[in-house]
């Protein structure tokens, strides 16, 4: 029983190096028996589902200079399927206007701002991550946008 409690610790241990490694995405350990059947003394079954996030997490970066910025917005999708033809909003702090973007399409340059997936990158399947960006000009305001939905679904920020 001790090795087994062992092995399952070691298990834990990785899980959560992995989860560190990765940026926070969520990595869990199953707490299902053991090939011999019974759980190791002291361990319970657990009772409910983990609980879960939103079906998304968006980490944003910015390097600024006199008057421009280069974004990089990574999205992870920490849902069960694919996310298909997605779609990211987010309000683009004022003064900021995009000029140019890779991996997506962005509209209005300004405001209320949409993403959308290029041909290439349109799907974002279980537990993968995207990443896109853009260059803008700004007037003095680098502020980072204060929230994100993908295909009306709020985002979590990382």
């Amino acid at each position: 029983m001790r090795l087994t409690s062992s092995v399952l610790g070691v298990t834990a241990a990785v899980a959560t190096l992995t989860a560190a490694a990765l940026g926070g995405v969520a990595v869990t350990a199953s707490s299902a028996a053991p090939p011999g059947g019974a759980l190791p003394a002291g361990t319970a079954a657990p009772t409910e589902p983990p609980p879960t996030g939103g079906a998304c997490v968006v980490r944003y970066s910015v390097y600024t200079w006199d008057t421009g910025l280069t974004s990089s917005i990574t999205i992870t999708n920490t849902g069960a399927t694919a996310i298909t033809s997605w779609v990211l909003e987010f309000p683009l702090p004022a003064g900021q206007h995009i000029t140019t973007g890779w991996n997506a399409v962005y509209s209005p340059s300004s405001g209320r701002v949409t993403a959308r997936g290029l041909d290439d990158h349109v799907v974002i399947g279980p537990g993968a991550a995207l990443a896109i960006g853009f260059v803008a000009t700004h007037t003095g305001g680098t502020d980072s946008p204060s929230s994100f939905t993908l295909n009306g679904t709020p985002c979590s920020l990382g």
